[in-house]
């Protein structure tokens, strides 16, 4: 009698205390088949994929995806689809790469590297992504053209666009300080990005604590305290831990003698160095934060959680759901153009194949992170993570030597898996 009831109570007490802690255990699913990559490809690589040099590179490679793939959330929750976010980006960094070496210097007198040039490059490619998204989203919302033949001829239009606007070549060298939200140019150092981290780390436990409070005073229940404060020591604990991995990738010596040199000055025998948080990585923290607020803590996203749970019930009650459409693919526009700023600066220029098979990765991403094709439901930290597992087994099967038709065949492979492992966890919790 004990042996048989045994299961059920151990499977019962592991049930409370997720329930207890308030965890999403499809979340710690995925952090659990993340770590298991990481340490499976560390183990291959023979200790080369977890170093902070492996992992700082990871980062700044991610951040370009996971920038859309939080726009291709709201697209996905709102029953739609984009497939022209690569092609996209290819046109708003061809349209920014013309601004800066050509458009600027020859109308304005604005060279490279001129104080004003970077801020307007940006602008304008901000521009150019937002009103073609809005187009995208007025054929889609206003014509009832599909948003799968919207974009899908977004592919082929916007790919082509960007080829004849730079006759197929590579447009560089670009402007030295919009090549810092790349990465690898443009990082805070180690001090700052500790303070950046400390910050991170009061902002992370005062927002569990007055999480709490808030809950008190409305009368709902709480986590004990106990819970709670386990809870603000792994968010220490990771946050810091990820600023510690980034300080300790040190400059190279010969880079650092050439910056000494610049300023006429001698670099110090031993002196070293460490990166710290790359400013792009810092954009994606701050997009996520952003983000996250609009969707739960905006009268927006409550409209687009609302109309992919059930359109015709959320125009029946007064929401405009044609401009809502507009302003999803809008907003999916002006991330396709940020992005194509960190993934230009980190390249240093414009090339003819940026952003190459980006919707693939994009839809990975927000699919693998727990956003449902039958919309309504999904997250921007899921989708964040799901870019970061997306590039991991990206980079991870590169420093293997996997050859690149295979390493798609595995990414195609995941993302119809993650799918069907999504399709049979929700049939299990009774979610939609």
């Amino acid at each position: 009698m004990t042996d048989t009831n045994s299961v059920p109570v151990s499977a019962q007490s592991r049930r409370n205390i997720f329930q207890l802690l308030e965890l999403d255990t499809r979340l710690l699913g995925m952090i659990g088949a993340f770590i298991v990559l990481c340490v499976g490809f560390d183990l291959i690589t023979e200790g080369r994929f977890l170093t902070p040099r492996n992992i700082f590179n990871l980062t700044i490679q991610t951040v370009s995806v996971a920038i859309m793939a939080t726009g291709m959330v709201f697209v996905i929750v709102t029953r739609h689809i984009d497939l022209s976010v690569g092609s996209l980006l290819a046109t708003c960094s061809a349209v920014m790469a013309m601004t800066q070496t050509q458009i600027l210097p020859d109308m304005l007198g604005l060279g490279l590297n001129h104080p004003a040039t970077w801020a307007i490059t940006i602008l304008v490619g901000l521009i150019t992504g937002t009103v073609i998204g809005a187009f995208h989203g007025w054929l889609v919302g206003y014509l009832m053209i599909p948003a799968f033949i919207v974009t899908l001829g977004g592919l082929l239009v916007w790919r082509n666009v960007a080829w004849y606007m730079t006759s197929g070549q590579t447009i560089g060298p670009l402007d030295g300080t919009f090549m810092k939200f790349g990465g690898i140019n443009g990082t805070l150092g180690t001090g700052m990005s500790w303070i950046i981290g400390i910050v991170a780390v009061v902002l992370a436990v005062a927002g569990i604590f007055n999480a709490r409070r808030n809950k008190a005073r409305h009368g709902f229940p709480v986590k004990p305290m106990w819970a709670e404060g386990l809870l603000a020591g792994i968010a220490a604990v990771l946050i810091l831990g990820f600023i510690w991995t980034l300080n300790s990738y040190n400059v190279p010596a010969a880079r650092l003698r050439r910056m000494f040199e610049a300023n006429g000055e001698v670099m110090p025998e031993g002196f070293t160095q460490g990166y710290g948080l790359p400013i792009s990585v810092l954009i994606l923290i701050g997009l996520a934060i952003a983000m996250t607020i609009l969707a739960r803590r905006t009268r927006l996203g409550r409209y687009i959680f609302a109309t992919g749970g059930n359109p015709d019930a959320a125009e029946l009650s007064g929401i405009n759901t044609r401009l809502l459409t507009v302003k999803v693919f809008a907003m999916m526009g002006a991330l396709c153009a940020l992005s194509a700023v960190i993934a230009s600066a980190r390249l240093a220029n414009h090339t003819n194949d940026i952003g190459t098979l980006d919707e693939l990765r994009v839809i990975a991403a927000a699919v693998i992170g727990g956003t449902a094709l039958s919309g309504g439901l999904g997250t921007i930290h899921g989708a964040i993570l799901g870019a970061l597992i997306m590039q991991s087994l990206q980079s991870g099967m590169a420093m293997v030597g996997v050859d690149a038709p295979f390493q798609n065949i595995v990414v195609g492979t995941v993302l119809v898996a993650a799918v069907l492992i999504d399709i049979i966890y929700r049939r299990k919790t009774g979610a939609k």
